[in-house]
């Protein structure tokens, strides 16, 4: 049974504005509590993992690298439609010690991304982590997880 996503006063709030570095903050914190409500054994993950959904396409996560107060991994949709498309695949990484999640990069065809550190670097890394926030709300919202982190690890075809 999918939850309903009640999304934090504060989220419409920023719409409406400016980006500035305190929203910017504000924004990858939520994206950690999203985060980890889709991953909650995030730190004591290691490799590929597969979320299902009936009637959705499957979530894909791979631990890339980790460290000791971060991680960085691939999130995705696998679409097995002929194409074997991934989209939208991002590049996220985790603070653990600060409660953030920022979009370190993020590959699909409706939001331009491709100049996210070109100037005005600010406003592009804002439209990319509100992306991703939509989006991890969205998977949320379905109720994907990443529950059982000592299932065998899913072999990632690239």
């Amino acid at each position: 049974m999918a939850m309903q996503m009640t999304w934090p006063r504060f989220l419409h709030r920023l719409l409406d504005r400016q980006p500035t570095v305190g929203r910017l903050v504000s924004l990858c914190e939520e994206n950690y509590d999203l985060l980890l409500r889709l991953v909650p054994e995030l730190r004591q993950m290691e490799g590929d993992y597969r979320a299902r959904c009936p009637g959705h396409a499957d979530l894909h996560l791979t631990i890339l690298e980790r460290g000791r107060y971060t991680t960085l991994l691939r999130l995705t949709y696998r679409f097995e439609d002929g194409r074997d498309a991934a989209e939208p695949d991002a590049v996220l990484r985790v603070y653990h010690d600060a409660r953030e999640v920022e979009a370190v990069a993020l590959r699909q065809s409706v939001l331009s991304t491709g100049n996210l550190y070109e100037a005005p670097a600010l406003a592009n890394k804002w439209q990319l982590n509100w992306f991703v926030t939509k989006w991890l709300g969205f998977c949320v919202s379905l109720d994907y997880r990443f529950e059982n982190y000592a299932q065998e690890p899913v072999e990632v075809v690239s």
